[in-house]
């Protein structure tokens, strides 16, 4: 780690209105806000108020609506900065995840790592630098990795659409050693096959690790699991209930998730291809009944115009969820979309009760897993809803 590679070398100069939501303590200064920047695409700069003083030290892009991605708040920087933020992300995932052979070392803005994603598994790293600033520090991150957790290999998984905004690639590629076309980890005693190459996210849906678990809490009877990518729920699920049956619409899905299935002995299992929205209303049409749902669809709202039909979305699932569940039955539905809030998913899950004809009552409310923290000061880091909720009649 030298010092060329993360000392400041350049300046911003922020608005007044910059300064105000620099000290909400939220990370990202926008393009707005900054009233000037002398520096490159990419540096660690100096962030400066309108008289000249030092603010703090941020990440610059130059191509971001985030022009800024706020390191450190205060008059200094440390030149170890980069290395004692990564050993910190680690250590704290070493202690609240010992011995999980899957989960998140660094969850970005909530490690004070900005727009930095690496994700263990097994012994195998993926990373995703998505800003100009940590795509300029892939390097040292890699060299630090590399150093500190000697891992078989380290994939990037950079095709998120978001670095487009940054003006960078999209690619995936081999940073080190090799990393195998499917590596398999334990989750909470399940064997799971996880494509680091081409798979979701960076292979497993790694945030609802811990709620993976409800599924196998909760479970009994007869399960339903939609949009089941691996399994991770079913899995579970079918170590409790009599039987699962999963729901997915992409073959490939479908194909990993019997292979798993297979592979930890769960005969209970039936999984079907389907368009999740149509077999729901199909099942709920014939009269199916259960007495476990698990809704975990993908982001319906991933921008604030497509909040609206999110929600109505939402609201089907539910409604139809709800009413082929037994009495005293358990739904467990989530939603993944940062641009529909807690408080809102309630009031959809209220309405689709209500119009279900059904009385219900939310046993617990979670989040995503604890090795992808929530930063008090950014809204947009607490993304991953999760709700338990028991049909009572």
């Amino acid at each position: 780690m030298t010092a060329i590679t993360t000392e400041p070398r350049g300046v911003a100069v922020l608005s007044r209105r910059g300064e105000e939501r620099l000290r909400t303590g939220h990370p990202w200064i926008f393009r707005s806000d900054v009233r000037r920047a002398e520096a490159g695409p990419g540096v660690v700069v100096r962030v400066e108020g309108d008289r000249g003083r030092t603010l703090g030290y941020a990440l610059h892009s130059e191509r971001s609506e985030i022009r800024l991605r706020m390191l450190e708040w205060g008059e200094l920087l440390p030149e170890s900065w980069l290395a004692d933020r990564l050993e910190a992300a680690v250590r704290w995932r070493e202690a609240i995840a010992p011995g999980v052979t899957a989960c998140r070392l660094v969850h970005a803005e909530a490690d004070r790592l900005p727009s930095l994603v690496v994700d263990r598994y097994g012994d195998h790293l993926v990373v995703q630098t998505l800003s100009q600033g940590m795509e300029a520090l892939k390097d040292a991150v890699l060299a630090w990795l590399v150093r500190r957790l000697k891992p078989a290999g380290v994939l990037e998984r950079n095709d998120p659409k978001v670095r487009q905004l940054e003006g960078l690639e999209r690619k995936v590629g081999l940073l080190h050693g090799e990393v195998p076309a499917l590596v398999e980890v334990e989750e909470d005693g399940l064997a799971l096959q996880a494509d680091l190459w081409k798979g979701q996210k960076t292979g497993l849906f790694l945030d609802q690790r811990e709620n993976h678990a409800l599924a196998r809490l909760y479970g009994r009877g007869r399960g339903l699991d939609a949009f089941s990518y691996n399994g991770g729920f079913a899995l579970q699920a079918a170590r409790s209930c009599g039987s699962v049956i999963a729901l997915d619409q992409s073959a490939e899905a479908v194909a990993r998730i019997q292979t798993n299935a297979a592979r930890n002995k769960l005969a209970n299992v039936e999984v079907r291809e389907a368009n999740v929205f149509d077999a729901l209303k199909e099942m709920d049409r014939a009269g199916e009944r259960f007495d476990t749902v698990v809704l975990d669809p993908p982001a319906f709202a991933k921008s604030r115009s497509a909040v609206e039909p999110a929600l109505r979305g939402y609201k089907e699932i539910n409604l139809r969820a709800l009413r082929m569940l037994n009495t005293g039955g358990v739904l467990i539905t989530c939603s993944c979309s940062a641009h529909v809030d807690e408080w809102t998913l309630e009031q959809v899950l209220a309405e689709a009760a209500a119009d279900a004809g059904v009385n219900a009552a939310i046993v617990e409310k979670r989040r995503q897993a604890r090795d992808h923290p929530v930063l008090l000061a950014a809204p947009e880091t607490r993304y991953l809803k999760c709700f338990v909720v028991r049909r009572l009649n």
